[in-house]
């Protein structure tokens, strides 16, 4: 279950179905991406085909990332069952 979000404009979105601050072609596929996040039991439950699910390097607690779209990727921390500061970066 997601508990936290770091990015303001993802948690709207994850609430309210949609966000003015994040490309609408962007918007559907971050939903699919939320809802599967937020069904995980583990981390490696967003290990799927198209999500270049990884490990962060660098991060306590640890971070992971899976890839929405060009250099989008959705981050967070996951722990007992639960996913935290869930953000929305762009890298690259």
């Amino acid at each position: 279950m997601i508990k936290t979000f770091k990015h303001k404009a993802l948690a709207d979105l994850w609430s309210e179905g949609r966000a003015r601050r994040i490309d609408q072609r962007l918007q559907g596929r971050i939903l699919r991406l939320l809802d599967r996040l937020d069904q995980a039991a583990r981390p490696q439950d967003m290990d799927f085909a198209g999500a270049q699910f990884h490990a962060l390097r660098g991060f306590k607690p640890t971070r992971y990332t899976v890839h929405v779209n060009g250099p989008w990727c959705i981050t967070f921390e996951f722990v007992d069952g639960h996913a935290f500061e869930v953000d929305l970066e762009q890298y690259h």
